[in-house]
């Protein structure tokens, strides 16, 4: 017959497994949530998914001692009012920074007869709905990225697109996370 352990017999099965899921769940806690949130250049269109500038991004900032998780919300061909549609669904709660495709839902709104002033307001409603829940928008734009690092089509991102991109947004992340490297 096997002798229970005098120890764990003070402890209740309950607070046990509370004080398990604590120790489980308290690293995920700490963590700064980022969503990069966008379409094909967001998603990382022709690229690798370790090679899309969101994986790259959260890479430069785990090696500066950043606790992140940079959650890749971009869909290839996404307009702005699909967009809009799920930016809720998401962008999780406990979200801190949604850096935020400023150039593709207009790119696909043109292939999909939506006037640019319907985007326009997509976009403002966007990020209305992020700042209500306190969330800071960094911009990103892939337009400002050299036409030599993209694609053969010269709008989706190469490698080395992405991590141009990622550099680019490197320092303004940064900043929006502040000093807490948690």
């Amino acid at each position: 017959m096997r002798e229970s352990n005098p120890y764990l017999q003070r402890f209740s099965p309950r607070l046990l497994l509370a004080l398990a899921l604590f120790v489980l769940l308290t690293p995920l806690a700490t963590r700064a949530q980022v969503v990069a949130f966008g379409a094909s250049n967001v998603a990382g269109k022709g690229v690798y998914p370790n090679q899309a500038w969101p994986a790259v991004l959260e890479g430069m900032l785990k090696a500066k001692g950043y606790n992140v998780h940079v959650i890749n919300a971009g869909i290839s061909g996404d307009t702005t009012s699909h967009m809009l549609q799920r930016v809720d669904s998401a962008v999780p709660n406990g979200t801190k920074i949604v850096i935020l495709d400023e150039g593709g839902g207009y790119f696909n709104n043109a292939k999909s007869d939506i006037p640019k002033e319907k985007g326009k307001a997509d976009m403002d409603a966007i990020r209305a709905k992020l700042r209500a829940r306190g969330i800071t928008i960094v911009p990103m734009l892939a337009t400002t990225i050299p036409t030599t690092y993209k694609q053969a089509d010269h709008i989706h991102l190469t490698p080395a697109g992405h991590q141009l991109m990622a550099n680019d947004l490197l320092p303004k992340v940064v900043a929006a996370l502040g000093k807490t490297k948690s």
